[in-house]
Parts: C-alpha cells; sequence; structure tokens
C-alpha cells in the first residue's frame, strides 16, 4: 500500500479524536499544477518530460503556486500537528508524573478505571501519530524537490526546525521515549499493554548516554545526553525551545540567570550555547522522564552531582535572599 493511502486511512480512523493532519492529497494536486504551469511556462511538451533537460523544469524564482500556497499550508498544517502533539504529550506525562494530592486521587481513579493501561495506549498513539506526520512532511518536501530538481524542499525543512515545528525535535518525544524505557524496566506494567516504541533503548559508550530509537521507514533518532556546557550526563536536565538539551544549573548560568529565579527570568537576547538562536529560554521543558531515567541508570554520578549542586543551590539561594533583604532595608 502506498504510504499516501495508508496516512490518509490513519488520519480517518482518527478523525473522532480531531486531530490535525498534513493534507498529503491537497498538497499533491497543487504540485501537479505547479508542474503543469512550470511546463507550460518553458513551453515543453507534456508528452515528453523524459527528453527535458533538468534546468528546463526547474520552477522560475517567483513562482505563484509555491510561494503563494504550497509552503503557506505546510507550514501551517505542521505548526498545528506539532502544537497538539506537545500539548497532548505534555497533559499525558503531567498525569503520569503528579505528585502530591493528585498522585493518590490518580492512584485511586486509576484502580476503579484500572486506566494505567489506557494511559499508555494514549502514549502509545501519540507516538504513532508524530512519526507518521514526521514521515508524511518527509515525504511531501522530497516530492516537491523532485518535481522542482531543487532543494527548496530541504530548505524549508531547516526553516521549520528553526521555527520549532519539527515534530521530530520536540522536547516531548523525547521525555515520551524516557517513559517509555521507564514503563519498560517495570515489569509489571510491560504485561499490561503494549510497547510506545520498537527498538528505543538508553545507551551508555565510555560513560557518555544517549538515546537511541528506531522507527519505522528508515527514520532513526540519536539524541545525544551530555550537556555541552560541563561536559557531562545532563543533570536536572532541561530542553530550550530551540531543542538542545543542557544540565538546568548550567542553562541558568549561560542565561545569566539564578536557580532562584529561573529560566524564565532571562532575557530574549540570551542565546543557546549550541545554535546562538535567542530567547529561547523562556518557554524551556524540564525533562522529568528523563530525569528519572538517568537518575536510576548512573546512580553513582547522579549522587555525586546532587551533593555538588546542593552545595551551589544552598549558596545561591542564601545570596538572593540576602540581595533582598538588602533591597527592602534600603542598603
Amino acid at each position: 500500500m502506498k504510504f499516501c493511502k495508508k496516512y490518509q486511512e490513519y488520519m480517518q480512523t482518527h478523525d473522532q479524536k480531531k486531530l490535525p493532519g498534513v493534507g498529503l492529497k491537497k498538497l499533491k494536486k497543487i504540485l501537479k499544477r505547479c508542474r503543469r504551469d512550470v511546463q507550460s511556462h518553458n513551453g515543453i511538451d507534456l508528452h515528453r518530460r523524459d527528453n527535458v533537460s533538468s534546468s528546463a523544469s526547474t520552477c522560475p524564482h517567483q513562482c505563484p503556486v509555491c510561494d503563494g500556497t504550497f509552503f503557506p499550508s505546510l507550514l501551517e498544517e505542521m505548526s498545528a500537528v506539532v502544537g497538539v502533539f506537545n500539548k497532548r504529550a505534555q497533559k499525558l506525562l503531567e498525569q503520569h508524573l503528579s505528585s502530591g494530592i493528585r498522585k493518590y486521587f490518580n492512584w485511586f481513579k486509576d484502580k476503579l478505571r484500572r486506566n494505567h493501561v489506557a494511559l499508555i495506549q494514549e502514549g502509545k498513539d501519540l507516538v504513532t501519530y508524530a512519526i507518521i506526520n514526521a514521515i508524511a512532511m518527509r515525504k511531501i518536501l522530497k516530492k516537491y524537490d523532485k518535481i522542482h530538481y531543487c532543494k527548496q524542499g530541504q530548505a524549508f525543512k531547516s526553516q521549520a526546525q528553526s521555527r520549532h515545528i519539527e515534530i521530530l525535535q520536540s522536547p516531548w518525544l523525547c521525555e515520551l521515549m524516557a517513559f517509555h524505557i521507564n514503563l519498560r524496566n517495570t515489569k509489571a506494567t510491560t504485561r499490561k499493554a503494549s510497547p510506545l516504541f520498537e527498538g528505543c533503548t538508553l545507551v551508555i559508550n565510555d560513560g557518555k548516554p544517549s538515546i537511541s530509537c528506531e522507527l519505522f521507514d528508515s527514520i532513526k533518532l540519536d539524541i545525544d545526553l551530555t550537556c555541552s556546557i560541563c561536559l557531562d550526563t545532563v543533570f536536572d536536565p532541561v530542553a530550550l525551545t530551540c531543542g538542545h538539551i543542557f544540565c538546568y544549573m548550567c542553562a541558568c548560568k549561560t542565561a545569566s540567570v539564578t536557580i532562584v529565579d529561573g529560566l524564565k527570568a532571562a532575557e530574549a537576547k540570551e542565546k543557546c550555547p549550541l545554535c546562538r538562536e535567542a530567547g529561547v529560554y523562556e518557554g524551556a521543558v524540564h525533562l522529568e522522564e528523563l530525569n528519572i531515567l538517568l537518575s536510576g541508570s548512573c546512580p553513582e554520578y547522579w549522587e555525586e552531582r546532587l551533593q555538588s549542586e546542593r552545595v551551589e543551590r544552598i549558596k545561591q539561594t542564601k545570596e538572593h535572599w540576602e540581595s533582598q533583604c538588602r533591597a527592602f532595608m534600603g542598603v
């Protein structure tokens, strides 16, 4: 079965959930019309396309079909998909990681309704939704480049990454991977429901951890879990909106804020130390599931970092309140 038909069937079965998707059929019609217009523009006989040179079939610099219809439509669809995915994944993981009174309420509710398996199934559905839409986006951009003999589709993909609407770069996908591995390590859970991912593992080479996951259609994700600032395994990990992961305290230092103020207090001009993109701290995501995974996988390192950072946290907290007291007293 061709992917387009498979994708359409998948989205039709999920219509009741009102999930946005990539309009593959609509976008293919746009590309077909664009190809016809381009060939007409260059005076090319449609029946002799095989003899056409690549330069003759190149889309003109100003193409109203591409510039005014195809890319804006795809951009809107990608934004909607990643927005819904992030929102639902965040809600799911918050429910799983709830604490205090809410934790006991959810535990009691799960006992009554036996919802734990449903929670895992929802996670699996979200993963499938993310991957199949990522493949749909990749295929339609590849088709665009094939028709136009260019690399504008790949350039658009890079643009989507810079706008944080590339779903495979979402920090919530990383969190779902860690969630999957944590569940798999719980024997009681693995008997109740199928896994979220196939072949998703935490890999540690020479003391450097990473999450490796093989997805269908030859997509493979490798997420490096080494902080590029302290060059150690990320401790209390946080993902900036650009997708790069750092230790929370390291991120606070590069953002020129204290751990008391937090990353949301960072100025908009502060940049990611890796990609140099500005304004990436305010929407940072604390990776709680990843934190649980790494703390259980590297217990000795975790305890050592916990002790060293506790001293630094106490120091920063003390300095913060001393400065607040001096400001209050007018000193």
